[in-house]
């Protein structure tokens, strides 16, 4: 039998009386969901190019089409965050997929730039609640030495997504037209939420989960049960210390969604059949980014690191892998940028999986899903402003992208400069019980 040291009492030890490992099932569950999440995401991005000629957007059209999705998606992070901390993760997962599918299904039905904006606001809102809801259920099945690798293997369900959208998107658009690549890829999220309504059960209540594998979730110290306010978290640097780290980097990974298939055309005239081949090489690498990074904190931790340190470190080093990026726009082939960027999406990958581990290590349980929901904002209206810049450098400089893939390599190490001031010691933030 496998034995676990136990923080939570005097260091009592326990032994799991069945091996049960039931909550890797639910982490598999929210990578499946966040796979499905990023398909939906990630449809229009395939098709700019082929809606970008049937409906003759300019660069600044387009800017606002998926700026309205950054823009609503800001307050459906914040708002379903907050949600999903009221009425748990089962109804706040099954609320956001439900609402999500139903719009990823409604661009089949745009004409013109509003149409599409309208969609693309719906599909932000409601996606906006997974990453909050996923964050809170990584806190609620695991303890601290293993959350990392957990949001790390959940978070690859974004390059998994990101990777069958381009190979399926092309296929279904060629066999029967874009608009049912839209709602085809939206039908699959109502799957995924049958399938949910079945197998979730919160770790207390859950008949699959042995008293072993309960008492080792919760080995972590005992934390706050008192609901906490959005303006009590705003007290705490740590609060802030992530939302400054959302603000840096998200509107880089959404350039990445949103303009790498414009990119590869505008620079290497790359088609929608073309665009298979690397995108998917850039999301596979990014795969093993999300995977790596969750385990190398937690490697660290394992051999006597303090979490500070290990996450810290773990985070510097995706930084400086980021810096390469600014090379791509010169690169004198596609594969050199595909290169570069695959680089760069890796980093942002293992970035992701410990910045938002780090809300569930400095913050209790109750209150993660809502600081996730705070960073989410702040880097989405962010994400607003730079996919708006964007579109008037383009329009304005004739497609060039030196300026942008500057800000992208850079974005990282601005992150966690203002991480690390704002949160020097990664402590956790201590509630008074009321």
């Amino acid at each position: 039998m496998a034995q676990y040291e136990s923080t939570a009492g005097a260091g009592e030890a326990f032994v799991e009386d069945r091996r049960t490992k039931y909550r890797w099932v639910i982490c598999g569950m929210v990578f499946l969901a966040t796979t499905i999440n990023y398909i939906d995401r990630q449809v229009l991005g395939i098709l700019a190019p082929t809606l970008t000629a049937e409906f003759s957007w300019s660069e600044t059209d387009y800017a606002s089409i998926v700026s309205w999705f950054s823009f609503a998606y800001a307050f459906g992070y914040l708002l379903m965050g907050r949600l999903s901390d009221i009425i748990g993760v089962k109804r706040g997962y099954a609320l956001s997929i439900a609402g999500w599918s139903l719009a990823a299904m409604a661009h089949a039905f745009a004409r013109t730039v509003p149409g599409f904006s309208i969609s693309r606001a719906a599909l932000g809102f409601a996606e906006g609640g997974n990453f909050p809801t996923a964050i809170k259920s990584m806190g609620e099945w695991f303890p601290k030495k293993e959350r990392a690798l957990a949001v790390g293997i959940f978070n690859s369900g974004t390059n998994v997504g990101a990777i069958i959208a381009p190979l399926a998107v092309p296929a279904i658009t060629l066999a029967y037209g874009w608009e049912w690549a839209f709602i085809i890829t939206g039908a699959v999220g109502f799957v995924w939420l049958i399938a949910w309504q079945f197998i979730y059960q919160p770790p207390e209540k859950n008949p699959r989960v042995s008293t072993g594998e309960l008492a080792y979730i919760r080995s972590d110290p005992i934390e706050t049960s008192a609901r906490i306010s959005w303006l009590e978290l705003l007290r705490h640097r740590q609060t802030w210390a992530y939302m400054f780290a959302k603000l840096a980097s998200d509107p880089v990974w959404w350039f990445y969604l949103y303009w790498l298939p414009k990119f590869l055309d505008a620079n290497f005239g790359v088609a929608l059949v073309g665009l298979a081949a690397p995108l998917v090489v850039v999301y596979a690498v990014s795969d093993f980014g999300s995977i790596a990074g969750g385990y190398t904190s937690g490697f660290f931790m394992k051999r006597g690191w303090s979490v500070n340190r290990a996450r810290k470190t773990a985070m510097l080093i995706a930084a400086l892998l980021a810096v390469p990026t600014v090379f791509a726009p010169s690169a004198n082939s596609m594969w050199v940028a595909v290169l570069f960027v695959s680089m760069a999406a890796a980093a942002q990958q293992w970035w992701a999986a410990n910045l938002f581990t780090t809300a569930s290590d400095m913050f209790p349980r109750q209150a993660v899903a809502s600081v996730v929901g705070l960073g989410g904002f702040v880097g989405g209206m962010t994400a607003v402003l730079f996919q708006r810049a964007t579109g008037y450098i383009l329009e304005t400089t004739n497609s060039n992208y030196s300026l942008i893939f500057i800000w992208c390599g850079m974005a990282y190490l601005i992150g966690l400069l203002g991480f690390h001031l704002l949160a020097p010691r990664l402590e956790p933030v201590r509630f008074e019980e009321r």
